[in-house]
């Protein structure tokens, strides 16, 4: 008898641990991009804690079953690799990969199908501070009108691109991000060359992504950390 109340107690204690642990799991959504909206490809996520791993669809989105205070770990070919820790009751998590710099990098990204070569990579013409030297210039202005070509700045105020016949230029201007962030002229006007880490230049279809805006070009600044 008292065997018999050992193995129900046994049964029963096994079947709480179980749904204790099972409780502790959760689904985990989230999308993969890079140059802050494009999406990613079969980009691998893992989940540290149960293992389990998933690739982005077509949208960059993935789902995966994680534990609380769980890490991602998340890696496309061609791109930095970036973890990413799920604190709290994070839901959704918005992971932007880093190209990593060079034309080798460029065909992986296209190659593996982790980037639509439709979508991005032979409309961005890249500048990092390993080709050139920024700190020769006076200022970021004439670093981005000596190395965007077919870009130049109207009336000190708004940057544009050549050819653009539309008399309300400030409809027209290039949409400059820094760090992600939307920068006026007069906000560049306080940024240094020597601060930049790269310039990426982005023109004709790879641009609509940024909407209406985009239809003007962007460019995309970092600047060093």
């Amino acid at each position: 008898m008292k065997t018999r109340i050992f193995f129900m107690l046994l049964t029963v204690t096994s079947l709480m641990l179980s749904i204790n642990l099972r409780a502790q799991e959760r689904m985990v959504r989230g999308v993969v991009t890079t140059f802050d909206s494009i999406p990613l490809i079969g980009a691998s996520v893992i989940a540290q804690n149960t293992k389990q791993e998933v690739l982005t669809d077509s949208l960059g989105n993935f789902s995966i079953r994680c534990k609380n205070n769980d890490k991602l770990k998340v890696s496309a070919h061609g791109f930095y690799n970036q973890d990413v820790k799920l604190t709290g009751k994070i839901k959704f998590a918005a992971i932007n990969l880093k190209l990593k710099p060079g034309e080798k990098e460029r065909e992986f990204a296209i190659g593996y199908g982790h980037v639509a070569d439709t979508d991005r990579l032979n409309s961005v013409t890249d500048i990092n501070k390993n080709d050139f030297d920024f700190s020769n210039y006076h200022n970021i202005l004439d670093l981005i009108k000596a190395r965007c070509p077919g870009v130049y700045v109207y009336d000190n105020a708004y940057i544009v691109s050549r050819g653009i016949n539309s008399i309300n230029t400030r409809d027209n201007s290039t949409l400059v991000l820094v760090n992600g962030i939307p920068y006026t002229v007069p906000n560049l006007k306080s940024i240094a060359p020597s601060q930049v880490k790269s310039i990426d230049y982005i023109k004709d279809a790879g641009a609509a992504i940024y909407g209406a805006r985009g239809a003007n070009g962007v460019i995309l600044i970092e600047l060093k950390k």
